[in-house]
């Protein structure tokens, strides 16, 4: 499941508790409950009408449960500014999933359509979006939290993504985001 914030896990965990389904363990990405005095089947069954009902959907495969745990390892990552990490994304990735890069980008690229950059790219701009609404930070400030070489190094990818500059992002108020763990 792609529940990557509080208030999901939060939800999910209420709606299933008032079915009677007791909640062992719920964590990102990770549910676990006890199956009582209904089958295994019909709890199954109620689970997954709970976390459709939500908009979740289940990684059936081995592949879609490690492009889950990449994208939930960035957005997690985004959620936090200013980054605090010293390595790159790769690096990053392979330390937190316990996998060789080259295989976790073969397949995110094969299951999204997209490469595991382009994505994160996505991510940050969106973050950018946020701050810039918030208006509590310079274009220098956000370009710092976000681990970009430079103001222009951003400045170019948020033009390049959202076919406008900050300042005219900033200024037209007709802010449109996007929910990180819709982002693809």
């Amino acid at each position: 499941m792609n529940m990557v914030c509080s208030r999901c896990l939060k939800v999910i965990k209420q709606e299933l508790r008032d079915l009677g389904i007791p909640v062992l363990s719920l964590e990102l990405g990770k549910l676990t409950v006890k199956a009582q005095e209904i089958s295994i089947a019909e709890v199954d069954r109620e689970v997954m009408d709970v976390l459709h009902s939500n908009g979740f959907e289940i990684a059936k495969s081995e592949e879609e449960m490690i492009v889950e745990q990449i994208k939930i390892a960035l957005i997690s990552l985004v959620s936090d500014v200013p980054f605090d990490i010293k390595e790159n994304i790769s690096d990053y990735l392979t330390k937190s999933l316990h996998r060789a890069y080259k295989v976790l980008s073969k397949k995110f690229s094969k299951n999204e359509n997209t490469t595991i950059e382009k994505y994160f790219i996505k991510l940050k701009i969106e973050k950018v979006k946020e701050l810039i609404q918030l208006r509590q930070h310079t274009f220098s400030d956000i370009a710092y939290m976000l681990d970009y070489s430079s103001v222009n190094h951003l400045s170019r990818q948020f033009k390049e993504i959202m076919g406008m500059s900050m300042t005219d992002y900033k200024n037209s108020q007709v802010w449109q985001r996007g929910f990180l763990d819709e982002i693809i």
